[in-house]
């Protein structure tokens, strides 16, 4: 079901990260803290999810590994309360 809702999506989505990650990139150089983490989790979440509809280790294990990144920086924000 997952793979079908991406497959069936696939360009949106692609789209959808082209944003986030042109957002991020503007947060990241305004020095926009903490949207640069907000805009970044879900441009990788897509990611993760594009690389395990199309098999591909290599995009999938970077971006699970920026997405744990990313959930810290969000969590330690929220903790202490920046």
């Amino acid at each position: 079901m997952f793979e079908t809702t991406l497959i069936r999506h696939e360009r949106a989505l692609k789209n959808m990260a082209l944003v986030l990650g042109v957002a991020s990139t503007v947060a990241i150089v305004q020095n926009w803290y903490p949207w640069n983490l907000f805009l970044s989790l879900p441009f990788c979440l897509i990611w993760m999810g594009m690389g395990w509809l199309h098999t591909e280790r290599q995009l999938k294990w970077i971006n699970v590994l920026f997405a744990a990144f990313y959930v810290y920086g969000i969590g330690r924000y929220f903790y202490l309360g920046a």
